[in-house]
């Protein structure tokens, strides 16, 4: 096995073009436990660490924030906390300290299996993933079109992600796992919820209860059309939501849990959620740093 360590981001492309089965390692937290088990073997693995440019966020122009495939979970939670805040509460859940210094929301997206924790919060937040190759240059990629199946995403074998965008939070976020515990566990099912109170929208986001990572775009169409948002929510309203959420999943049995286990919990994950964000809202518990 071929091991590549580019010092460029051109480099790294230049190397990917050049062999496309190369898979691309960051922190490694998924990829080597696929070889210790030996699910699979590359013919190379691309250690993408010393592209500088990939640990780096910043703030866009337009107010998006634009950040680097390569920046740990570890850093989103205290860099970016205030900012993506249902995407931070996901990345407090994974793993150990030492994963989280290590892993990356980029590698969480390259694997894209559907129990990425990372998926949900960027579903709701409807975020685009920057994608690149030496040939014909950069993809935005909305998140809702990046998962095609399990473990299967948009990207062409010659593309690597380069950095993922996101409006920071203009209301309340929260993100809940249902697993053994609250970190180091694959996550049995999970739930993530993105308040928009200036466009009366909610955004919401499925993990671990399909083939990929969805959206439950009939419980967001439903809130848009039911929620009075000044008057706020009501036990029928939080009801029907969280079936239509459950409604977004197609899960299956398997040693985490059952089919119908994992739709009740969506459901139930779907009403907590809400309430929380709402509960926030409505308190003043939100500051808009965002702004």
């Amino acid at each position: 096995m071929e091991f590549l360590q580019p010092a460029t981001w051109a480099e790294a492309l230049a190397a990917k073009a050049g062999l496309p089965e190369a898979v691309p390692v960051q922190g490694g937290t998924d990829v080597m436990v696929e070889l210790n088990f030996d699910v699979r073997r590359p013919p190379a693995l691309l250690d993408l660490s010393r592209v500088a440019e990939l640990a780096r966020w910043t703030r866009e122009a337009d107010g998006r924030l634009r950040v680097g495939a390569g920046v740990p979970y570890a850093r989103v939670i205290t860099e970016l906390g205030d900012l993506l805040p249902g995407l931070a509460q996901a990345a407090r859940t994974v793993g150990s300290p030492q994963i989280r210094n290590r892993g990356t929301v980029g590698g969480n997206l390259g694997a894209a299996s559907p129990a990425g924790d990372a998926h949900p919060p960027l579903l709701a937040g409807n975020a685009v993933v920057e994608v690149e190759s030496a040939a014909r240059g950069v993809r935005m990629i909305p998140a809702a079109g990046f998962y095609l199946g399990v473990k299967q995403s948009a990207l062409e074998a010659d593309e690597l992600i380069r950095a993922f965008w996101m409006s920071p939070a203009s209301g309340p976020q929260y993100f809940s796992k249902v697993g053994t515990r609250n970190a180091m566990v694959i996550a049995v099912c999970s739930f993530a919820l993105a308040l928009h109170p200036g466009e009366r929208r909610v955004g919401t986001g499925v993990g671990s209860a399909a083939p990929t990572p969805r959206r439950a775009v009939a419980a967001e169409e439903f809130l848009g059309a039911e929620l009075d948002w000044d008057a706020g929510l009501t036990p029928a309203l939080l009801t029907r939501f969280g079936e239509l959420a459950a409604r977004a999943t197609s899960p299956i049995d398997d040693v985490r849990g059952t089919a119908a286990y994992r739709r009740h919990a969506v459901a139930v994950m779907a009403r907590r959620t809400l309430t929380w964000a709402w509960h926030d809202l409505r308190s003043g518990n939100f500051d808009r740093r965002a702004d």
